[in-house]
């Protein structure tokens, strides 16, 4: 079914843009890369490709997964930060992509706007791919998808049933729900009125399901999206930047759909797994958790509860290590000519594969 897909040249933009194919290619690829790097044999497909990060909002996933994938195959990157060049002060998004493809193999955005990477992307002469967006989150869901098979390797992807719980009008309740439509999965997003995705995306997740068989809920109702969930995923609730009293009625609207002992429980499920994309509130030894949570009397976290992030459900630090792995597979995919002998296909390891 793999061998004869293919996403060289390709950009990734959004997930909505992959076929369930090349998704699971992609998925297959990571596992494959993953596990030699571990055993120590691990080829360097990009050896000589010059990679640029884009970054006009800073991360610490990110950043590093894209940086080691690039040390790890061979590769050499540019960090350019929010202060690092005139893209969008001096020269336009389309004049930045013109001259930074002609220096680079590969071009990674993280920022704003949707329309901004997709103007990358129509300019550029190699592969853009996204970092991060306020609508998309196409790396995290790779890193997301691989975690959840680790933990349930012999279960397929269309039988797993998982849910996103919190404020889902952004980039990871939209490219959630995309993905699981897109794998045939069972998902539920679990919001309040004016805090769940949008219509349209909520329609596009309905239309890809028709012909993958996934089923894709929105309710406000916590124990009825929880029962039978497999994995249960929060984000924040809120950004800094945003005025006080924002914050005052978004976390008024989302303290029922913090994951909590009782949400976990909820479930039904003795082995259900907590997700986060992070950084994740979960207690107060941050500057912003410290404030939101004296101030709000949320001291034991905020979208989960310290409880549940640090209990043996919680698989948030695999979830983090696998950006690396996957975003690794996005560039060998996109940019190696030596990925078609690249023998992932088989060896994996993965039963549910």
């Amino acid at each position: 079914m793999y061998e004869n897909v293919s996403l060289r040249n390709q950009h990734l933009l959004k997930i909505y843009d992959l076929r369930p194919d090349q998704l699971m290619y992609l998925l297959r690829l990571s596992a494959k890369l993953k596990a030699d790097k571990r055993l120590g044999k691990e080829q360097k497909l990009l050896a000589d490709k010059n990679i640029v990060l884009l970054f006009e909002k800073d991360s610490t996933r990110t950043r590093c997964a894209f940086e080691v994938a690039c040390f790890d195959q061979g590769a050499r990157c540019t960090y350019l930060g929010p202060s690092g060049s005139q893209m969008g002060k001096k020269e336009s998004m389309a004049d930045t992509a013109r001259v930074l493809s002609k220096m680079y193999d590969g071009i990674e955005y993280r920022g704003y706007a949707q329309t901004i990477v997709e103007t990358l992307a129509k300019f550029s002469y190699v592969p853009v791919w996204n970092g991060l967006t306020n609508e998309s989150h196409p790396t995290q869901i790779l890193a997301d998808f691989l975690t959840m098979h680790e933990y349930l390797p012999c279960r397929p992807m269309d039988k797993i049933t998982f849910c996103f719980m919190g404020d889902a009008r952004f980039n990871m309740g939209n490219s959630l729900m995309i993905g699981a439509a897109k794998m045939g999965m069972d998902f539920r997003c679990i919001a309040p009125k004016g805090l769940q995705t949008t219509d349209k995306v909520y329609k596009m997740a309905k239309e890809v399901a028709k012909s993958t068989g996934a089923k894709i809920t929105m309710t406000e109702d916590v124990k009825k999206g929880l029962k039978g969930c497999d994995f249960v995923y929060s984000d924040v609730w809120v950004s800094m930047g945003e005025p006080e009293s924002v914050w005052a009625e978004r976390i008024k609207l989302l303290k029922p759909y913090q994951v909590n002992a009782a949400a976990m429980e909820a479930t039904g499920n003795p082995d259900a797994k907590y997700m986060h994309c992070l950084p994740a509130f979960h207690n107060i030894e941050t500057v912003i958790g410290k404030e939101i949570g004296e101030k709000f009397n949320m001291l034991d976290g905020m979208e989960v509860t310290e409880e549940v992030f640090e209990s043996p459900a919680s698989i948030v630090m695999d979830e983090a290590e696998n950006r690396m792995h996957t975003i690794k597979a996005v560039m060998v995919a996109s940019l190696s000519d030596e990925v078609a002998n690249y023998e992932y296909i088989e060896g994996t390891g993965c039963c549910g594969w």
